[in-house]
C-alpha cells in the first residue's frame, strides 16, 4: 500500500505541467473563446472554466474517473472495458477526443515506464481521466485526493491556456485558480456519489468552440 507521503508524491508527479502528456499544446477550445471576444479577462477566463466543471467536460471526466477508479479497485475487468470504450467515445468534437486520447496515451506510455505496477493497463486507447485513475488505483492511492488533484490539473492547464491567449498576468492566473477551488471541491464531492447514469452535461458553447476550433484559421494549440 502506497504511504500518504508516497501518495502525495506520485499525484505531484503525474499530475504536475512537466510530466510529458502535451498538456501545455491543448487548450480545450478555449481558444476559439478568446479569437470570438466571449473571454477576454479575469472573470470571463474563471466562469468559462467554472462552467465546463459544472456542467461540461469537467463534469463528464470525474464520473468517469470516479467509475474508473471503482471498478480497478474491484478488479470488474468487464465493467472497466466498458468505461474504457465509454470515455473514448463520449467525445463532442474530433479536438475534443484528440485531446482526452493524445493525453491517454502519453499518460500510460510514460507511467508504464517510470511509475510500472502489478496489474497489466486495459487494452484499447485510454482517454486521460481513465489512465489517471487507473494509475492512482493500482497505486492504491485513496480516491478524494487523486481526483481533486486530477481535477486542479485540468483546470490549471486551462486557465495556463487563457493566459497565455488572452493574455493575462501570472497574478490573475493565479486568482483564477484560486477562484476555481469552490467549483473543484462541489465536482469531486458530486462526481464521488454518481454513477455512470449520471454522464451528461449542457456546456454546449465550449462544445461548439471545440468544434469551431478545428478549422481556426490562426492556432498556437493544438483543441
Amino acid at each position: 500500500m502506497t504511504t500518504e507521503a508516497g501518495a502525495l508524491y506520485r499525484l505531484m508527479a503525474w499530475l504536475s505541467p512537466s510530466y510529458p502528456v502535451g498538456a501545455f499544446t491543448l487548450s480545450h477550445g478555449l481558444e476559439w473563446s478568446v479569437e470570438d471576444g466571449t473571454v477576454t479577462d479575469l472573470a470571463s477566463l474563471a466562469g468559462w472554466v467554472e462552467d465546463v466543471l459544472a456542467q461540461g467536460g469537467g463534469r463528464q471526466d470525474a464520473i468517469l474517473f470516479v467509475a474508473a477508479w471503482r471498478a480497478r479497485r474491484q478488479h470488474d475487468i468487464p465493467v472497466l472495458a466498458e468505461i474504457v470504450e465509454l470515455a473514448a467515445a463520449l467525445n463532442p468534437s474530433k479536438e475534443r477526443r484528440t485531446e482526452t486520447l493524445s493525453q491517454g496515451d502519453a499518460f500510460r506510455t510514460i507511467t508504464e515506464t517510470a511509475w510500472p505496477a502489478e496489474e497489466s493497463w486495459p487494452d484499447g486507447r485510454l482517454a486521460y481521466p481513465v489512465a489517471v485513475a487507473i494509475a492512482a488505483a493500482d497505486h492504491g492511492i485513496a480516491l478524494a485526493p487523486a481526483l481533486v488533484a486530477y481535477l486542479h490539473a485540468f483546470s490549471a492547464n486551462i486557465v495556463s491556456a487563457g493566459v497565455r491567449l488572452i493574455p493575462l498576468g501570472q497574478s490573475d492566473g493565479q486568482r483564477a485558480i484560486a477562484r476555481l477551488e469552490p467549483a473543484i471541491a462541489a465536482l469531486a464531492a458530486e462526481a464521488e456519489t454518481s454513477t455512470l447514469d449520471d454522464l451528461g452535461g449542457c456546456a454546449l458553447f465550449a462544445d461548439i468552440a471545440s468544434m469551431r476550433h478545428e478549422t481556426q484559421y490562426t492556432r498556437l494549440f493544438r483543441t
